[in-house]
């Protein structure tokens, strides 16, 4: 691993930078589902494609980012940075104004594939500027990208609602704007000492003694980012059947994501304090707890339900990728690959299963029995190192 000078204080300026690259991608990433119920309309879709629209998005956002991170460790250069929220921006934009079925995937594959290009790339970095306060900086990293998925939902719906589907195409003159500042102050990411070795060479590298306990973390991640891409993917169209407004459907979206932000820089700031066992631990039970009430709080109350059930589902992910990236710091991209690409995306490889489920027995039945799975990881933090790795 290539040597940095340890820096005791945050980077501001440059964690700002790379917080903005994950809000401006995900931000149009998160255009998808709230606008779910609206392809369903215009191409007849029945839940099943509604789940391979999901699926396809998290395969190709996250399953492939294993590769970007091992060549993002392998090589200097800002192209995974600034390419892949371009090809996000652009493709996302054009999904309103697709002409078929077909197309519309087309599009959301090639902007699925540029989330993947940015993740692990700017995941990778934080590292370098976090100083001493690196699971409250990876923390606020992560808080751009879950706020992007709290207020990209409501800003979407909101302008669909008002000039229609094929508006969308005029927000990406936004996404363009925002992009000028993390182009003007992000460095080139540092390569690993690991450019010699092949890419399974790397993960032996990069994984060596501790693959047991990032396993373990993996397994709880893929589990958390399942259940909320779940309820993300489908209470939008359950809320529709239910008689739910399209602005209204946004709304509990942008609630979901945004208390994710924030229990995200909670539960960042508390496991540089106290670890983060306990907090896996209460965020496994709350999660629980909140998802099952939201599924069944009557009216405007389920706004409410939307805003806890995703403040406490969302809480660890952050700290699932500062506990593997402290296990293995030798690829830092590759494992922050692994922790967010791979677990989301397998957990999203799933959703049109849940879509197959849900044709069958029902949305609402399918996501009761979703929302105890939190909760049935507990034995497995149980498990978990009680101590960081070596940074």
């Amino acid at each position: 691993m290539s040597e940095r000078p340890f820096q005791e204080r945050m980077n501001l300026k440059v964690l700002l930078g790379l917080c903005l690259v994950h809000f401006i991608g995900d931000f149009y990433s998160s255009f998808i589902n709230p606008l779910l119920p609206e392809f369903v309309a215009k191409f007849s879709l029945s839940l099943t494609e509604v789940g391979l629209i999901t699926g396809i998005n998290r395969l190709l956002a996250f399953i492939v980012q294993p590769c970007i991170g091992y060549l993002s460790d392998h090589y200097r250069t800002r192209l995974f940075l600034f390419g892949g929220p371009v090809l996000t921006i652009v493709f996302v934009s054009l999904t309103g104004v697709v002409p078929n079925f077909p197309v519309l995937m087309a599009c959301v594959a090639l902007g699925s594939i540029g989330s993947a290009m940015y993740h692990p790339a700017s995941a990778g970095m934080i590292s370098s500027f976090a100083g001493s306060r690196f699971g409250l900086s990876m923390s606020f990293y992560n808080m751009g990208g879950t706020l992007a998925f709290g207020l990209g939902p409501l800003f979407i719906t909101l302008l669909v609602s008002g000039l229609g589907l094929p508006a969308t195409a005029f927000a990406m003159a936004l996404g363009f704007g925002v992009m000028i500042y993390p182009f003007w102050v992000l460095p080139r990411p540092e390569g690993e000492s690991l450019r010699h070795l092949g890419f399974f060479g790397s993960m032996r590298e990069v994984l060596g003694d501790v693959w047991k306990p990032i396993l373990l973390i993996w397994i709880i991640g893929l589990v958390r980012g399942f259940v909320s891409q779940a309820f993300g993917t489908f209470v939008p169209v359950l809320c529709s059947q239910e008689g739910y407004s399209l602005s209204s459907i946004g709304l509990m979206a942008s609630l979901f994501n945004i208390a994710g932000a924030l229990s995200g820089l909670i539960a960042g700031d508390l496991s540089d304090r106290i670890g983060p066992k306990p907090v896996f631990y209460a965020s496994s039970v709350l999660s629980t707890l909140f998802l099952l009430l939201f599924l069944y709080l009557p009216g405007g109350w389920i706004h409410v339900g939307a805003f806890f059930s995703g403040f406490f589902v969302m809480a660890v992910l952050p700290l699932t990728v500062t506990m593997g990236q402290e296990l293995a710091p030798k690829g830092r991209s590759m494992i922050s690959s692994l922790m967010m690409g791979v677990s989301f995306g397998a957990g999203g490889l799933l959703t049109p299963l849940v879509g197959h489920f849900a044709d069958l027995f029902s949305i609402r039945t399918v996501l009761f029995g979703l929302a105890l799975f939190p909760v049935l990881m507990v034995p497995l933090i149980y498990v978990l190192p009680k101590k960081r790795g070596p940074a």
